[in-house]
């Protein structure tokens, strides 16, 4: 018995691969040499992040690495440099590719809950206004149209704001973290709720739900059940393209020096220090970093304009 179930699993799990190889999404990748590049590039970026305590030289977070001697230490190829120090050392002595490596690891992960947090309330406000209709819709959009207004960067910058000036002074440090994913989050719902919206008052006209309403399911599961696994298509472009622009808004907050403290700093914080000194000399503090985000963002950014082409039934 054991042995013929694992050969059914083995048997359905070689049907799923060959469908993916052989379905229309693969083969538009394949036929496109930039979204190959860009998926290579993404894909590189975030495995070294999240390997990050694994192949990074050092941890430059950890005071007992840091050694302030060592501070301005040119890359390894200019005169100065050290074979140690790959790519130099800040103004603290902390070598730039293990900073680089932790701090897009902060930044992935920033810009990733920050999606997961923008999806989830979209979706379900969208899924709400377009089943509720009626006062519902009506209010839930106007919310929107007027977030909508406003640049992404502002509300999050307020949201931010609030937030700090509720919470206690001494728990800033351990939920700064999670302040910014949830202000850089609710700037974003807007797009998930109205493009769920949209395609939820076109579902719950359908047959399927008809009938579902006369064999007397509730509204609720009918919603859930029926409505929303049908109306999650095009979220996942949404997501993908978001992420780089989630990135980018937290690089921003850090630069400006609202987002994420010192001790935890991302690219944009390690920007934002480099900053300081690039009209000294020390241009490296800086223009590392910045290279890691553009090459980050540019990859996802790339990825889901390959995505959304592809799945766009007009384009095939």
């Amino acid at each position: 018995m054991t042995t013929g179930r694992t050969e059914t699993l083995s048997t359905r799990v070689g049907d799923a691969l060959w469908r993916a190889w052989d379905s229309d999404l693969t083969y538009s990748f394949l036929r496109s040499p930039v979204t190959i590049v860009a998926a290579v590039v993404a894909l590189g970026l975030i495995l070294a992040s999240v390997a990050a305590p694994l192949i990074a030289p050092t941890d430059p977070f950890a005071p007992a690495t840091v050694d302030l001697m060592a501070a301005f230490t040119p890359p390894a190829w200019m005169e100065g440099g050290s074979p140690e120090f790959l790519l130099g050392t800040d103004d603290q002595g902390r070598d730039m590719l293990s900073a680089i490596l932790y701090g897009m690891r902060i930044s992935l992960f920033v810009g990733a809950a920050s999606v997961v947090f923008s999806m989830i309330l979209g979706v379900g406000l969208g899924l709400l206004a377009g089943y509720a209709g009626g006062w519902v819709d009506a209010l839930l959009m106007r919310v929107a149209d007027v977030q909508i207004s406003f640049p992404a960067i502002l509300i999050a910058l307020l949201v931010d704001g609030v937030a700090r000036g509720v919470l206690p002074r001494e728990v800033h440090h351990d939920m700064a973290i999670w302040v910014i994913v949830f202000a850089i989050g609710v700037s974003g719902w807007v797009q998930y709720a109205r493009t769920v919206r949209g395609s939820t008052m076109v579902e719950k006209n359908r047959e399927y739900v008809m009938a579902a309403h006369i064999m007397g399911v509730h509204p609720v599961v009918i919603a859930v059940r029926h409505v929303l696994p049908n109306v999650t298509g095009p979220v996942l472009v949404i997501a993908t393209i978001h992420l780089a622009i989630a990135v980018i808004t937290e690089a921003t907050l850090s630069f400006l020096g609202v987002g994420l403290p010192p001790t935890e700093p991302s690219l944009g914080t390690l920007i934002r220090i480099g900053n300081d000194f690039l009209f000294s000399g020390e241009w490296w503090i800086t223009i590392f970093p910045g290279v890691a985000l553009v090459l980050l963002v540019l990859s996802v950014n790339l990825l889901g304009d390959w995505l959304r082409d592809a799945l766009n039934p007009k384009l095939r």
